[in-house]
């Protein structure tokens, strides 16, 4: 019964352990999409905002 309770001990705590890295490379997967993101939107703001007109506007 004994070997059954720290079987049962070191699985619960298997479990937990992988859950928990499960999460962190989840956060860090989100958090490096976010980063991508952020600097996409970043380089089209930089590269539309100083982009000067060729020609003029047709009426």
């Amino acid at each position: 019964m004994f070997e059954y309770a720290l079987h049962s001990l070191r699985h619960d705590e298997l479990v937990a352990r992988a859950e928990h890295e499960r999460l962190a490379r989840e956060a860090n997967r989100l958090r490096r999409a976010a980063r991508r993101e952020a600097a996409a939107r970043t380089a089209e703001a930089e590269s539309h905002s100083h982009r000067r007109r060729r020609f003029a506007r047709a009426a």
